[in-house]
């Protein structure tokens, strides 16, 4: 039996069905560095209000890190606060750990002001200072606050909105931190792997030679 050539049709349908076994199973629809399943980007010796130098390394016994960019003087990013404060008190006993970063440049949002802030709001959580903004660019970062979900691996697991209520944690429908690690935790699939971040845009420096 004589074998009809392919046509332009067949020829297409073939070829996407093989570039999508190739592709990402989830592309970051939300940020242009990242997608759900890369490895998560390492920092290095960021100074921390404590005091101290921290790597992502330092967190190796933690089965799920959460990321999440900070500043001060965004009134979104304070006002999770609180419900930042609450999750990682609640988590921590479960071996999650809460990292906040910051590489704003605002005089506001300064490593001093860091300080000051953390103190006052008795923050319980790692809060770190990039002034290069290196991390946040590495991580896509766009805005404040901005999460990123590690799993045991370090691979991104969920990246995006804390909740789906900014304006109130009563308000809060889905949680969509919160249930990425408690699947995580549980060793089930996360329902919900993405989600538009909400808060105030992160301003990089242009000029990536200034300090």
């Amino acid at each position: 039996m004589t074998q009809r050539p392919l046509s332009i049709m067949g020829l297409a349908a073939s070829l996407l069905i093989v570039l999508s076994s190739t592709l990402p199973l989830s592309a970051g629809k939300f940020n242009a560095q990242l997608s759900v399943g890369d490895k998560a980007p390492v920092w290095t010796q960021l100074q921390g209000v404590d005091g101290k130098r921290h790597s992502l390394g330092d967190f190796e016994r933690s089965p799920v890190i959460v990321v999440a960019f900070l500043c001060n003087h965004c009134p979104i990013a304070s006002g999770y606060e609180a419900r930042f404060k609450q999750f990682a008190d609640e988590y921590r006993e479960r071996g999650v750990t809460f990292v906040g970063i910051s590489v704003s440049r605002f005089p506001t949002d300064s490593f001093e002001k860091m300080q000051q802030r953390a103190t006052e709001r008795k923050f319980n959580f790692a809060y770190l200072h990039d002034p290069t903004q290196d991390i946040g660019r590495r991580y896509g970062a766009t805005c404040t606050p901005h999460l990123f979900v590690l799993d045991r691996e370090r691979k991104i697991a969920y990246m995006g909105a804390f909740d789906d209520s900014p304006a109130a944690a009563d308000k809060v429908q889905e949680p969509y931190v919160r249930a990425a690690v408690d699947a995580l935790l549980a060793g089930k699939p996360i329902d919900i792997r993405e989600t538009r971040q909400r808060g105030c845009d992160i301003e990089y420096e242009t000029d990536l030679t200034k300090p």
